[in-house]
């Protein structure tokens, strides 16, 4: 049972590095154009 536990953990961490190392090289391209959002005036505080 210590040894499925091991191997738990271990995939685990090698997940969470394969997404940490995915998120790093990822390269995300900028927004193409502006991005707007009319919030009314009901919604803001007074």
């Amino acid at each position: 049972m210590v040894s499925f536990g091991r191997v738990l953990l271990l995939l685990l961490i090698v997940v969470l590095l394969g997404g940490l190392i995915f998120v790093i090289a990822w390269d995300i391209p900028p927004p193409t154009r502006p991005h707007e959002v009319v919030i009314p005036d009901e919604r803001l505080p007074r």
